[in-house]
């Protein structure tokens, strides 16, 4: 019987289509990248979605966040995506967090309950907690190295966090999860030298800021970080199959 994942069935069997549709992926960070992955796993039928995330629409995230609309500016994203993910996929289940995922907050999620994580935030003491988590709890997990300040969608490589190069964030990782004594993660990352910030937009002030102001916010496009999101999508459902 045809079905909204008629198409995917035809690819992967009715069987595999079903693996998906019983996992429970969670997904931190459902901004540029993690707003993305988040789409392309429900449109590939993943049955559960816990979504993490504290951030609002706002008017600078139109320029590149699926979720971002004039008509959902101030709304959180969690909760965009979750109306969206059901309009989709009615028969999925989405649980959505109002919270940004820190060491004061990793405890209120189990990761054993989880088939696959995704790490799409920004802090790298986020990341770190994230990734030892999920590590502990032997659940898959990958991670969005940095995607702002690029230009290339065609650089993003999916690699062992011990291979990457070019990527500062990659860099900074690779050392710290060597002091913590994991060696293997697996991540996006792009090859691509990042760009100088020629200004920036201080929302606070509403003003662009000039090179040599104190906060340096990335530049970002609509095509970077999506392209990053559709990657990391399809690394889990792959590895979920």
């Amino acid at each position: 019987m045809e079905n909204q994942f008629s198409r995917t069935e035809l690819l992967i069997g009715r069987e595999s289509l079903q693996r998906l549709q019983k996992a429970r992926v969670a997904v931190f960070g459902v901004g540029g990248v993690g707003g993305y992955a988040v789409e392309a796993l429900a449109r590939s039928g993943i049955g559960a979605l816990d979504l993490i995330d504290h951030d609002k629409v706002s008017l600078t995230n139109l320029n590149r966040q699926i979720y971002a609309l004039h008509s959902t500016i101030g709304k959180y994203k969690t909760d965009v995506a979750k109306e969206r993910i059901l309009d989709i996929n009615p028969q999925a289940q989405v649980n959505i967090y109002h919270t940004f995922y820190l060491p004061e907050t990793a405890e209120q999620f189990d990761f054993a309950s989880y088939d696959y994580v995704v790490d799409a935030i920004d802090t790298v003491s986020g990341k770190l907690m994230l990734v030892q988590q999920a590590k502990e709890a032997g659940t898959p997990v990958i991670s969005s190295m940095g995607a702002g300040n690029k230009m290339d969608p065609a650089a993003f490589m999916v690699a062992d966090i011990s291979e990457t190069s070019v990527c500062p964030l990659a860099k900074v990782m690779r050392r710290e999860l060597k002091k913590r004594g994991i060696r293997s993660l697996k991540v996006v990352y792009s090859r691509e030298k990042p760009l100088t910030p020629r200004a920036e937009y201080d929302e606070h002030a509403g003003v662009l800021q000039n090179e040599n102001s104190r906060r340096q916010l990335p530049g970002s496009t609509a095509f970077v970080p999506s392209a990053a999101g559709l990657i990391i999508a399809g690394e889990v459902v792959r590895d979920l199959l």
